[in-house]
């Protein structure tokens, strides 16, 4: 979806500072609204109403971010053609008993850690591909997820700024 259909419907829903990240599906906005669960509803509810289909809509506050990158996740860890760092938000709170760092038995990828409702991963794009581990996730925890590189999430955090 064109940036400018997305950042059209979230200015048509009174939000303020409204701009896309990348191609990517993100969108920084502000509200006076701190009802993440509310927001999230309403955002997803005019999806098929103004662009045709249907996502999830998944919303992490500029703090949320900014803590997420202070732990410092992928740290010793490069991002390369070969070895992407990826982090998956939940839309909803998980629980597992997985013990990290995790690699699934056979798989090109390691979860590194939960981080609030996140969990961060490293691919190795010669073993595996992102939708390998995405197919994984879903199987574990359900489809109300999304993943973003950390360089993606930097970029948020810079628009955000």
């Amino acid at each position: 979806m064109r940036g400018e259909k997305l950042r059209g419907v979230l200015e048509e829903l009174g939000f303020n500072n409204v701009q896309t990240v990348i191609t990517s599906g993100n969108v920084v906005f502000e509200s006076s609204s701190k009802d993440i669960k509310q927001l999230q509803n309403t955002i997803e509810a005019a999806w098929p109403k103004h662009l045709g289909f249907n996502s999830t809509t998944i919303i992490r506050s500029q703090q949320q971010l900014q803590d997420l990158v202070a732990k410092n996740p992928f740290k010793g860890v490069n991002h390369s053609p070969k070895t992407y760092q990826l982090v998956t938000f939940f839309k909803n709170p998980i629980k597992t008993d997985i013990k990290f760092p995790f690699t699934p038995p056979g798989k090109g990828y390691t979860l590194l850690g939960k981080y609030d409702d996140a969990i961060c991963s490293t691919l190795d794009t010669t073993a595996a591909k992102t939708p390998d581990l995405m197919v994984w996730l879903e199987r574990q925890f359900g489809k109300e997820i999304t993943s973003r590189t950390y360089k993606t999430i930097e970029r948020i955090l810079q628009k955000m700024e």
